[in-house]
């Protein structure tokens, strides 16, 4: 795939060609993912649940670096995702799959509830539109608390709210440490990963049974360019999971019959001291305009969550200053009593809104092989298992279409991701600079040790610069 004194990230030399060979080697893949966030990252495990030869790129340093680490971590329910949508069925169904994942990958995952809150009568017309939607739907456990019974199991909400939609299935995790896991995961049954490459080309090109050993019915296959030393790999099937440049990577085989808008949300994330205000995901009524609106929501890890923002580009006029107050004066109106000089960071995030206003998952029409899984904005995180699955049986069967390639299972898929970090009871003994590496206490409010960061860095894909490591150890 590579040249012979180039390095792949886990600093191993190729092994597909001689040291210091001029030109590159290209290696044929079952299937090439372009994009290692959540969606391509559960692609490919879904993947490696089956004979193939499957790479993933990314032209970040580490997976899960775009809308995938910068999101609200909140598994929904399903409830006012439009009847009918791919939204709607496949966020009902990757709920359902969270508590099982989270069994086998140790990513960390609370199945926590959540409050839709509305303030007047006329808001309650909203929440038995929600009611119903989600019965369409198929949510489970759905019911409208009045006054006493909202505040009853959130006593830090607004007092003036007059009722809530409450849903017991909605969720949180940590959405970067569920990515990586997703892709740590695939890396340990056989899937690879070629990070820092920016994908700047794909061809269709004439399929060489001689060299390659397959036949195609379609007479061809894809070769993907990417940026650094001029690498390519050929692939039967391409997986174009590529987020915010979805549609720049499909206009490269003209399969670009949507177009992506993207949506920025921005947050305030506030100090652990806040977290007990809220105990459930705290929404405001929907509107068209705000989306799902200015939640207020308690972290995986015990923060308190305000946010997101949704402003397209007509409104990036508007200042950092101003997007704050706008963040915590709509998170007040649910919750009042937290303290804004807790905050400990803001951050953003675009979300890959498609011109469909729905999911976009198929095989394209005009370019038999190439798949588009795109337009994933919300609820994708919660959906992401779902559409794992449903690109898996597109793909198998592309595979099995344009190539007679019968897919078989891998008897030796192992679906089970250790955790970096061990949870600490009471009997914890550790110290700053104490001489056992798993007692030595790196992170004190944390209470990393040494030996859990030795781990992040060495496990597969681990972390290869500062904040990687960070990431895979909070």
């Amino acid at each position: 795939m590579v040249c012979g004194d180039i390095e792949d990230m886990n600093g191993e030399k190729c092994k597909n060609c001689d040291k210091g060979c001029s030109k590159p080697k290209v290696e044929l893949y079952d299937a090439v993912i372009i994009g290692a966030g959540v969606i391509g990252c559960s692609i490919a495990r879904e993947l490696a649940k089956y004979h193939l030869k499957v790479l993933v790129i990314d032209k970040s340093s580490d997976v899960s670096q775009g809308a995938s680490k910068s999101n609200s971590g909140i598994i929904h329910a399903g409830f006012d995702d439009q009847h009918g949508t791919l939204k709607s069925k496949l966020c009902h169904k990757g709920n359902h799959m969270f508590r099982g994942l989270n069994e086998e990958l140790n990513f960390g995952f609370r199945n926590i509830g959540s409050l839709v809150l509305a303030f007047s009568k006329d808001e309650i017309k909203l929440l038995d539109e929600l009611l119903e939607n989600g019965i369409k739907n198929g949510v489970e456990g759905l019911k409208i608390l009045n006054r006493e019974e909202t505040i009853a199991i959130e006593p830090h909400v607004n007092p003036q709210v007059y009722a809530s939609l409450y849903s017991p299935c909605a969720g949180i995790v940590s959405p970067y440490e569920y990515t990586i896991a997703l892709a740590e995961n695939a890396k340990q049954n056989g899937v690879d990963f070629l990070l820092t490459h920016e994908v700047t080309d794909i061809q269709m090109v004439s399929n060489d049974t001689h060299e390659t050993g397959i036949t195609s019915a379609t007479g061809n296959h894809f070769l993907t360019r990417m940026a650094r030393f001029g690498l390519a790999v050929r692939s039967k099937i391409v997986v174009n999971a590529a987020g915010v440049m979805a549609d720049r990577i499909a206009a490269m085989v003209g399969a670009n019959n949507f177009y992506i808008v993207p949506r920025k949300g921005e947050y305030v994330l506030l100090e652990k001291s806040q977290g007990h205000l809220a105990r459930h995901v705290l929404f405001p009524v929907p509107s068209k305009i705000r989306g799902k609106g200015i939640l207020v929501s308690p972290t995986y890890h015990g923060n308190l969550l305000l946010g997101p923002t949704s402003r397209g580009s007509e409104e990036s006029c508007i200042s950092q200053r101003e997007v704050l107050k706008l963040i915590i004066t709509s998170a007040r109106h649910s919750v009042p009593a937290f303290d804004a000089s807790m905050a400990i960071t803001s951050y953003s995030g675009l979300r890959a809104k498609s011109s469909r206003n729905d999911f976009i998952i198929e095989e394209s029409l005009t370019t038999p092989g190439f798949i588009n899984v795109a337009g994933i904005d919300s609820p994708g995180l919660t959906s992401s298992p779902a559409i794992a699955q449903l690109a898996s049986e597109l793909i198998r069967g592309a595979l099995s279409k344009h190539y007679n390639h019968q897919v078989q299972a891998n008897p030796k898929f192992n679906p089970v991701r250790k955790p970096i970090i061990i949870k600490k009871t009471e009997e914890f003994k550790g110290t700053i600079d104490n001489d056992d590496a798993n007692l030595n206490i790196i992170c004190r409010c944390e209470r990393v040790t040494e030996a859990e960061i030795v781990d992040a860095i060495r496990r597969p894909l681990g972390g290869r610069d500062t904040d990687s490591v960070k990431r895979r150890t909070r």
